[in-house]
């Protein structure tokens, strides 16, 4: 198999550049020109190719794709120019990005620049500067030519950082990126974009008619004034001490100060939406339809990609996204959050269509967390009540409302599945409460109950806290690092929970059976207020870390390590068109749906070897869209 090093070099400027528009926009516009490409094949010098498309794309289709793996410093976009604008498609797919933040975490540098630096392989040159604003006619031949030698650089400097770094990369999270990458570069899904236009234009007509119904009511000439009054916070607050109602505030958690409670969860603004005047609903209302444009955006923003793809949709996914190694949305198309309880919001995910002929397979690991919590905790009275199939929600619910529940007790069972899923990471009282009153169907306890649940829950699952209080130590314990000198002072590593699959590195972090680590990087305790904290910092600042969020931490992470192994089984057979937290979307011959449902159900319910006893199962259902299944 042959290595094949690439780095394209294109036109940008100021209004036309990756970080003015998503890598689809950029590659798919028709200001987009490619000014030349650096390829090493294999440990042969690095090359330069320049001239018009037709020359590039010419000497491109002469290197043995089928039988070469692509390697670039963001995939995602060198991968989309070859796949898109040349129409060509390597065997694999390689990434030094993605490489990086799975091997020092999401809020290392992983620009080339700073790996470079971190390595020590050399310097990333600056030409690239010079080029702003340059079509390939507008390059003096001395100024191509530097530009060259930039490009060449960058082709070398990512040659040797995946020398460096495939030293420690597991081989499954190659073949992760590579389906990573493929689900953005050779999309599977299509849309029907006649169903968005049709929410779209119904959408907007909602929003209308609410705003034209208050235009009498707020004693405004136009719809704009009554959007001005409503769209922001200090305005809607104002008007509704007009109306002789006080603003609902809380304590912002940013700034510890207070600060209007106006946003669609706050328990203020739910409370106003139930307030006994008709007329301080209908603001609310037309607050959260004036404010939130997010459906809006969001509908157009498929259509337009659409648009340029002839109906297919890219999904842009971000391999180890997540602090816990978990896939994210990027490229401001989300897969991960699609809504999908509101029947008309829900338009999104049913717009997402298989191709004629196929299916959509969507496969979930039901209730991952849940199950993995309890058996790395070693409680093991509920392990086996997941492994017999009970219904662990009614029965929590039954010991807190001390009767038999079931299923056809929704609302208390609602309050047990809140509890079980929700309590596991030391949540407190007061949260559980705006939990259970904004969640729907919503259930309102005061904060005493709250506080009984809480103990309920501790109490019935003690092997839980107990895993918070180990996680706890283990923080100080990995504050403190390795002990250098002797010998024998050299800490050993351990295991958090009740299985070897966690592993204690006090140089790197918490090790995941994928070999890849949690990290916590600068670990310190700050005693800065009157109750000290432990806290790590990312590259949004401090962040406060205790056992419980540990444990979740952790938890994810292992749910990740799962659900990514079953990944791969699957993909021996049915390349998987989407993975969305616990779950693996595929696009299936409608002729052997079923044949590939049992496949599928065989994978998501197989364990992975380091999980003896861990009580899994999962959920498969398919449909012609996504929204279906």
């Amino acid at each position: 198999m042959n290595l094949i090093t690439l780095d394209f070099e294109t036109y940008y400027d100021t209004s036309f550049s990756l970080s003015r528009l998503t890598t689809e926009e950029y590659v798919r516009s028709p200001e987009f020109e490619m000014i030349g490409v650096g390829i090493k094949v294999n440990n042969a010098p690095a090359y330069w190719v320049s001239g018009p498309r037709e020359t590039l794309i010419k000497k491109l289709r002469e290197l043995p794709w089928s039988e070469s793996m692509l390697l670039c410093h963001n995939t995602q976009f060198d991968g989309a120019i070859l796949a898109w604008v040349c129409r060509i498609f390597p065997h694999i797919y390689l990434d030094t990005l993605c490489m990086a933040r799975a091997l020092h975490g999401v809020d290392a540098g992983g620009s080339l620049k700073a790996l470079a630096e971190r390595y020590q392989i050399g310097v990333k040159g600056e030409e690239v500067i010079h080029a702003k604003g340059k079509r390939l006619t507008d390059f003096q031949p001395d100024e191509l030519y530097r530009y060259s030698q930039y490009c060449l650089n960058d082709v070398d400097l990512t040659y040797k950082l995946f020398s460096k770094m495939a030293q420690d990369f597991p081989e499954q999270e190659v073949k992760l990126i590579d389906l990573t990458l493929r689900m953005f570069l050779q999309p599977l899904f299509y849309i029907d974009s006649q169903l968005l236009k049709d929410r779209l234009v119904e959408l907007k007509q909602e929003k209308q008619d609410l705003l034209a119904g208050l235009k009498e009511k707020l004693e405004c000439e136009t719809e704009e004034e009554v959007r001005q009054k409503l769209a922001s916070n200090p305005k809607f607050a104002a008007l509704l001490k007009e109306f002789g109602v006080a603003p609902p505030t809380k304590i912002s958690l940013r700034t510890g100060k207070e600060t209007y409670a106006l946003a669609k969860n706050d328990e203020g603004f739910i409370a106003l939406q139930e307030h006994s005047d008709t007329f301080i609903q209908s603001l609310c209302s037309v607050r959260l339809g004036t404010k939130s444009t997010i459906e809006e955006s969001r509908i157009q923003r498929f259509i337009d990609v659409a648009s340029r793809n002839n109906n297919r949709v890219p999904i842009p996914l971000k391999y180890y996204g997540a602090h816990t190694g978990r896939w994210s949305g990027s490229d401001k198309i989300n897969f991960q959050n699609l809504p999908s309880r509101d029947k008309k919001k829900k338009a999104l995910k049913n717009a997402v269509m298989a191709p004629d002929g196929y299916v959509v397979i969507n496969s979930d690991s039901s209730q991952i967390e849940a199950r993995i919590l309890v058996w790395l905790a070693g409680q093991d009275n509920v392990v086996k009540m997941f492994a017999r199939g009970e219904d662990l929600y009614s029965a929590f619910a039954s010991a807190v409302y001390n009767r038999t529940i079931s299923k056809e007790n929704s609302i208390e069972r609602f309050v047990g599945k809140t509890c079980i899923l929700g309590l596991g990471y030391g949540t407190g009282a007061a949260k559980l409460q705006h939990t259970l009153k904004t969640q729907p169907p919503g259930v309102t306890v005061d904060l005493d109950e709250a506080k009984r649940l809480v103990t309920i829950y501790r109490e019935l699952l003690h092997k839980i806290p107990q895993l918070w209080d180990e996680c706890d130590r283990m923080l100080y314990d990995l504050m403190d690092g390795p002990l250098h000198g002797e010998r024998d002072n050299i800490k050993k590593t351990y295991y958090i929970g009740a299985h070897e699959c966690v592993k204690v590195n006090h140089s790197y972090g918490l090790q995941l059976p994928s070999g890849l680590y949690i990290r916590y990087p600068e670990l310190q305790l700050d005693t800065s207020e009157s109750k000290s904290k432990m806290v790590y910092m990312s590259r949004k600042g401090l962040v406060n870390i205790w056992g419980g969020s540990v444990v979740e931490n952790v938890v994810q992470g292992l749910a990740r390590c799962v659900v990514a192994e079953q990944m791969l089984m699957i993909a021996e057979r049915y390349r998987p068109a989407l993975t969305v937290h616990d779950s693996v979307v595929c696009v299936v011959p409608e002729d052997e749906a079923d044949k590939a449902m049992e496949f599928i159900v065989q994978c998501m319910n197989t364990k992975p070897e380091w999980a003896k006893g861990l009580p899994i199962n999962c959920e498969v259902s398919f449909g012609k869209s996504y929204g279906e299944c």
